[in-house]
C-alpha cells in the first residue's frame, strides 16, 4: 500500500473497498525496519521513503490495530511450531487467525509471503494470490 510493488494495484483497491484494514500491532516495527533496510540499501530513496513513513503515520490511527496479547503469541507459537515460521510470521498469521474467528465477514490476509499466502488459505481466508 505504501511502495509501489506488483500487487500495489490490487492492495489499493481492496483496502478501498474493504469496511476496515486490519493490522498487528507488530506490523508497526516491521514496516518500519524494512524501510530503514530500503533507505540503507538504496540511499536515493530517502525522501520517498520519509514520505512513506509520514503517510503511515498519517494512517496508522485509521487501522483496527490487533494487540498482541498472551493468548495470542501462545498460538503464534503453536503456529511456530506446527508450521515452522519465523517469530513475527507466526504472530501476523495468529492475529489474522483471531481477527478471522471474530470477524462476520470474509477475512482477506494481504502478505507477500508464499508460505503465509498458503497457510492463511488453508484457512479459509482470501490472498491477494
Amino acid at each position: 500500500m505504501y511502495i509501489k510493488e506488483d500487487a500495489s494495484d490490487d492492495m489499493q483497491a481492496l483496502a478501498r473497498s474493504a469496511s476496515a484494514i486490519a493490522v498487528c500491532r507488530i506490523a508497526w516495527a516491521e514496516i518500519m525496519a524494512a524501510l530503514a533496510r530500503r533507505a540503507r540499501e538504496n540511499p536515493s530513496d530517502a525522501e520517498a521513503i520519509e514520505t512513506v513513513r509520514t503517510r503511515l503515520r498519517t494512517d496508522w490511527p485509521r487501522y483496527a490495530i490487533v494487540e498482541v496479547t498472551q493468548p495470542l503469541v501462545e498460538l503464534a507459537g503453536e503456529y511456530a511450531d506446527t508450521f515452522a515460521l519465523r517469530g513475527y510470521d507466526s504472530v501476523q498469521l495468529a492475529a489474522a487467525r483471531s481477527l478471522q474467528d471474530a470477524a462476520s465477514e470474509e477475512l482477506h490476509f494481504a502478505c507477500f509471503d508464499a508460505r503465509l499466502q498458503k497457510l492463511a488459505k488453508v484457512f479459509g481466508m482470501l490472498t491477494l494470490a
